[in-house]
């Protein structure tokens, strides 16, 4: 053995002795990782189950509200008249979904700028139109931040401009 072997041997079996510590750390921990995998889904799993419920909401074929869980919490941010936080899916289409559309001739239609996914959160940009029952158009961008858990949104964080929102929430009466 030359001097240099004797002065580098006893690091390199520590390093192989870290290494092979640390794959099997990696590989005891890679369960756990696929169940929160499998549990929230992953990035790309939960980006394309938005996208298609978006172009379903385009064609006028679904919405993306049939994503929520019936335990979803949804807080509409800022200071809109509809500005709080709605604890349950039914709270939150009773409250402002149904008697948005009641006050709409033609439904709002998005038009997706952009989808991001990372981890369990989905964060959808988009402009949409319609026309309310008074014959003036409605139109809007918004910003929607979802937490996703199997494949369905449990918390939902919404931006969108309350001037347009609350002069279409006065204007307009709702009708069934």
């Amino acid at each position: 053995m030359t001097s240099n072997t004797r002065f580098w041997a006893p690091f390199a079996a520590r390093f192989t002795l870290g290494f092979a510590a640390a794959s099997v750390t990696i590989l005891a921990l890679t369960p756990r990782a696929e169940a929160q995998v499998l549990q929230r889904g992953t990035p790309a799993q939960n980006k394309a189950a938005v996208e298609a419920k978006f172009e379903a909401w385009k064609a006028s074929t679904g919405n993306p509200f049939e994503l929520l869980a019936d335990e979803a919490s949804w807080t509409i941010e800022g200071n809109s008249v509809a500005s709080k936080r709605y604890p349950t899916k039914e709270d939150f289409l009773r409250d402002v979904i149904r008697p948005f559309n009641a006050r709409m001739s033609v439904g709002i239609k998005p038009e997706v700028r952009s989808i991001t996914a990372e981890s369990d959160r989905v964060v959808i940009l988009f402009d949409a139109a319609g026309a309310a029952k008074d014959g003036q158009p409605y139109t809007n961008t918004y910003a929607w931040f979802f937490r996703m858990k199997f494949g369905r949104v449990v918390e939902a964080n919404a931006f969108f401009d309350s001037i347009a929102f609350n002069d279409l929430w006065a204007r307009v009466t709702p009708t069934e």
